[in-house]
């Protein structure tokens, strides 16, 4: 192992004994446990000092975590992860950092196909509008037809933001069954 250098340290014999059986448990050497604790520790300590940069974001996005689950709950990991058709790996990544930031996640598909439908009612609503405005000044329009058009397309934009309201607090719940 040219140009790697050793690290050592003294523990106590119940420390050493238990680290020895989370290395077994693991099926990796002692001596891999303690490598992959401190590249974790230097890489944490790295994210810490340098988490304005570009490069930290980088580092971040790529760093991997293991996470052990029960079957039940990976089965119903991989349930809520195929509801909302993204990877389980990518539903567990998005729940943390909506706890980390307290920002609930919306999946990018999801978020731009509901603000393009609003966009689109809004955009129908003052055509409407204008229009209505035009058959009650003499135009060959008939004032109730639009009137109704335009309550049912002010139906679907209020419909369309309690979706998005409602995909929103389903990530808070972790039920995405809610907005549907």
């Amino acid at each position: 192992m040219k140009g790697e250098k050793h690290i050592s340290t003294w523990v106590s014999g119940t420390v050493k004994e238990r680290f020895a059986a989370i290395a077994r448990s693991r099926e990796i050497s002692e001596s891999a446990l303690l490598r992959k604790i401190v590249e974790q520790a230097l890489m944490l300590s790295d994210a810490r000092e340098t988490t304005t940069s570009a490069d930290a974001e980088r580092t971040l996005r790529t760093a991997r975590l293991s996470v052990r689950l029960e079957a039940d709950d990976h089965a119903s990991l991989r349930l809520r992860a195929a509801e909302r058709c993204i990877p389980a790996a990518t539903y567990v990544s998005m729940l943390v950092r909506a706890h980390l930031r307290s920002q609930p996640p919306l999946p990018t598909q999801e978020l731009t196909a509901l603000r393009g439908s609003v966009t689109e009612l809004s955009g129908i609503g003052r055509i409407l509008s204008q229009r209505m405005r035009g058959a009650e000044s003499g135009h060959d329009l008939r004032s109730g037809d639009l009137e109704a058009i335009l309550r049912a397309c002010e139906g679907l934009r209020d419909h369309v933001r309690l979706l998005i309201h409602s995909n929103l607090e389903s990530w808070r719940s972790g039920d995405a069954k809610a907005n549907r």
